[in-house]
């Protein structure tokens, strides 16, 4: 029963973040929207459910600085820059953009895991230590909504930054 909500839960949250981003920046497609259903709904359903169980397994809940702490690195280090890139790639071979699917990808998701550590830090800090089980998943999954939307009102807004160059310089 767990698993069915879950898979309900993200294949609602993840695909409709998604949907208002690709909404946002001009790229919907109903090939993405039901590719972004079915993987939220099976493998992130699946694998972010578990790997916040086994956190539980590894650091149980305790309120103090160094019990928070590991439960919130443990976290960040499940969604790390090869878990951005994999997501982005979904997203390209949902919309159909194949030669979108390179090694830029790692880069983009690299820079965007570094630009938001203080904000993953704190509403990781937030799910993994306040948040009862049951209601992770879905904290986690409106979180990557948020930010999937956040990213691409950017991209509207501010167009193609080079955050390579910036941090170069």
């Amino acid at each position: 029963m767990a698993f069915l909500k879950d898979s309900l839960s993200g294949m609602l949250i993840y695909t409709s973040g998604d949907s208002i981003a690709a909404l946002i920046e001009g790229e919907f497609s109903y090939h993405r929207v039901l590719g972004m259903m079915l993987i939220a709904g099976t493998l992130y359903a699946l694998e972010v459910p578990n790997y916040f169980r086994w956190i539980d397994k590894q650091v149980p809940f305790a309120q103090n600085l160094s019990t928070t702490f590991k439960r919130t690195l443990l976290a960040m280090a499940f969604f790390n820059p090869l878990w951005i890139a994999r997501h982005l790639v979904f997203i390209q071979l949902f919309s159909g953009n194949w030669q979108a699917i390179n090694w830029g990808l790692l880069e983009v998701s690299t820079v965007s895991f570094i630009v938001n550590i203080p904000l993953s830090l704190m509403v990781n800090y937030l799910i993994q230590n306040k948040l009862p089980f049951k209601w992770r998943f879905i904290g986690s999954g409106l979180f990557s909504a948020v930010l999937a939307v956040y990213y691409a009102l950017s991209e509207v807004l501010f167009g193609d930054i080079n955050i390579m160059a910036i941090f170069a310089a």
